[in-house]
């Protein structure tokens, strides 16, 4: 009978071993999963930041050589991702795939009114009006340069709704994270619940906290370890299917933005559940024995 029961008891706990790891992963994947939307949407914002620039509109003509000195000064200037050197018969290229033939078909070289441009694009950091108006009377100042050309309203438009969309974001994500804890604080103190009994009996043959709560912590750190590791593997199989079928994803994924979500995945997991483990431990080392049967 005492068999039996000790069966039953290690199955019991088992079990809640087994749940508790289901639960803290299921919640960390989801964690992950907002985790994985907010550094694509960081991602995106970057890649539209960074299509942001103006274009340098030359005098007519300057010497190559010069347009391509003010280029090289322009590629060391710390907040410019790129430049592009536009010459008159590349412009008109362009012009020609926009309107057709028809339309341009009447420009010679020799008489051709399309003047030669530098496009210049910036980094995420410095795509806002303040930066490129500095970076405007910077340009200006060079006596080959005629006009700097760039749509301010677009700019400001384009920074203020990117603003808009990332405070809602964090907002969201504090809001998950808030509910992300408290489950996997649920979780883990059902699962010490089922073992207040087994903390009252090391108590009771003379064991100290400390060492009533380390077997409890690194079983806590163990099923965080589990949850996560599940958790990554989940999130990496779905971002892998969603690539395959959105290869334009693959644009915005790099290995540093995976090597962070995992970090914050498996440290959440590892500091939510040995926290929480802690938290439900020391709860039961000072609740009085008759209050153990409620």
């Amino acid at each position: 009978m005492a068999s039996y029961d000790d069966k039953y008891y290690k199955r019991k706990i088992n079990t809640s071993y087994v749940t508790s790891v289901i639960s803290i992963t299921l919640v960390l994947f989801t964690l992950g999963f907002l985790g994985l939307f907010v550094l694509h949407a960081k991602s995106l914002s970057n890649y539209i930041k960074e299509n942001i620039g103006f274009e340098i509109i030359m005098n007519d003509g300057i010497k190559e050589a010069d347009i391509v000195y003010l280029q090289k000064q322009l590629d060391i200037n710390p907040g410019i991702k790129s430049t592009e050197y536009i010459t008159k018969e590349e412009a008109t290229n362009r012009l020609t795939k926009v309107l057709g033939e028809e339309f341009t078909g009447f420009i010679e070289d020799e008489n051709n009114p399309l003047l030669p441009s530098i496009d210049v694009r910036f980094k995420a950091n410095w795509a806002n009006n303040d930066s490129i108006e500095k970076m405007e009377r910077l340009v200006l100042e060079n006596k080959f340069v005629k006009e700097v050309y760039y749509q301010k309203s677009v700019v400001h438009l384009i920074n203020k709704n990117l603003q808009k969309i990332s405070l809602i974001l964090f907002g969201f994500s504090l809001l998950l994270l808030f509910i992300a804890i408290a489950l996997i604080n649920n979780a883990i103190r059902l699962s010490i619940y089922s073992k207040r009994f087994i903390i009252r009996s090391m108590q009771l043959v003379g064991a100290t906290e400390r060492f009533i709560i380390r077997p409890f912590i690194i079983i806590g750190f163990a099923q965080g370890l589990i949850s996560a590791i599940i958790a990554m593997t989940l999130l990496y199989v779905i971002l892998i299917a969603a690539q395959q079928n959105i290869p334009e994803l693959v644009l915005l994924s790099n290995r540093e933005m995976l090597i962070y979500l995992n970090v914050f995945v498996l440290v959440s997991g590892l500091a939510i559940t040995g926290i929480s483990t802690l938290f439900a431990v020391d709860k039961y080392l000072k609740m009085k024995t008759d209050a153990l049967y409620g």
